[in-house]
């Protein structure tokens, strides 16, 4: 798994070009503000059981103590399969996303997806300090 987070004060998307034919369509996009966003890289390594756990563990632990630097409880997340080579199976990468956004919801996160299987556009503003622009490999 790899992630790319950011602690932005504005986050914009909007659906561009449907990428995998599976999925339905989507025109809406959306927004948020003081929100950890989290572009996530699900590797085919991730797909066995073992790993699975592992990265699904520290993916949660990472985001939690990047949003509680700051005091955030939004949290977006993004599948962003650029980050790496080595693709998951699609379905796997969207359950995966979906139960870190059910688990995060539970601990009292706002969270959103922005629509699998897209490519989007973006509008994001960014804080300054160092801890606001992470990678992460798990």
């Amino acid at each position: 798994m790899k992630l790319l987070s950011f602690l932005a004060t504005h986050f914009a998307w909007q659906p561009f070009s449907q990428t995998l034919s599976e999925v339905p369509p989507c025109t809406e996009g959306g927004q948020v503000a003081d929100a950890v966003v989290v572009f996530c890289h699900a590797e085919a390594g991730d797909m066995t059981d073992e790993q699975r756990k592992r990265a699904f563990k520290r993916t949660l632990k990472h985001i939690k103590w990047q949003a509680g630097k700051v005091g955030y409880r939004r949290v977006v997340l993004h599948s962003f399969a650029h980050l790496g080579g080595s693709n998951a199976e699609p379905l796997f990468a969207r359950r995966l996303l979906e139960e870190l956004a059910e688990r995060l919801r539970k601990t009292g996160y706002e969270v959103q997806l922005t629509p699998f299987g897209y490519f989007c556009s973006w509008d994001i503003k960014v804080r300054g300090e160092s801890l606001a622009k992470v990678f992460k490999e798990f």
